[in-house]
């Protein structure tokens, strides 16, 4: 019977967390409001939780509680999930490095005084959102996407809108960024595409892109060497 408890809870949370309701980065309910709120014991629900840690939904902190992460997606068209192992996530990396440090090269040399301070505003937003890894998530694909907006070159935009913010993972160690200043290293790696982008320098601001990407792989195979699923997060 407490098995069949466990699986009907463990369908509820999967939903919420797959339909947005509960967010990347979002803390899910505590232990006994989960007991309370679906009548069941607080030892279903510790079950519950460990088979969404299993599948890759959820990561577990000691001490703080469980987390949400971002559920692969199905396609547009219907194709499967972008990232299902360790090799898809690294294969997305590089894409993303032929994609966005182009991208960021010719936003260099098309830029808008309004598209710098618009990427300057959500630079400011991703540096004030430690501690609140949802919200990072969602400054960091906005980054992105204004960077390639910047490029003015339609295909290039329309490339990252394909890939959405699950290019913007949130993996385990993403809830931790702010730890071993994680966190300050990838805003200081947007600082400095920024950066390029002011002085107008095409090749500084591929230059600095491809570094931040190459962290961003550097930071995925640390997660994976801990073990378990990670998920590319930049």
């Amino acid at each position: 019977m407490a098995q069949t408890l466990s699986g009907t809870l463990v369908e509820t949370l999967r939903t919420r967390i797959v339909n947005g309701e509960i967010a990347p980065g979002e803390k899910l309910p505590s232990e006994p409001r989960l007991a309370a709120e679906h009548r069941v014991s607080r030892t279903v629900v510790r079950e519950a939780i460990a088979r969404l840690n299993l599948e890759g939904l959820v990561h577990t902190r000691r001490g703080s509680g469980s987390y949400a992460l971002t559920p692969p997606a199905d396609d547009a068209d219907g194709a499967p999930p972008l990232t299902r192992s360790l090799e898809d996530r690294l294969a997305l990396v590089e894409y993303r490095l032929a994609l966005e440090a182009e991208a960021a090269a010719l936003a260099a040399t098309r830029r808008t005084p309004a598209q710098l301070a618009a990427l300057a505003d959500r630079l400011d937003a991703l540096a004030s959102s430690d501690g609140h890894p949802a919200t990072a998530m969602q400054h960091d694909f906005a980054f992105h996407r204004l960077v390639a907006e910047a490029a003015a070159n339609r295909f290039l935009l329309e490339a990252l809108d394909r890939l959405g913010p699950q290019m913007i993972a949130m993996p385990r160690g993403r809830l931790d960024l702010h730890d071993g200043g994680r966190f300050t290293a990838v805003v200081q790696e947007h600082r400095a595409v920024l950066a390029a982008l002011e002085a107008q320098d095409p090749l500084a601001a591929a230059a600095a892109m491809r570094v931040h990407l190459a962290g961003s792989r550097r930071r995925l195979m640390q997660e994976s060497g801990g073990g378990g699923t990670a998920t590319a997060g930049a």
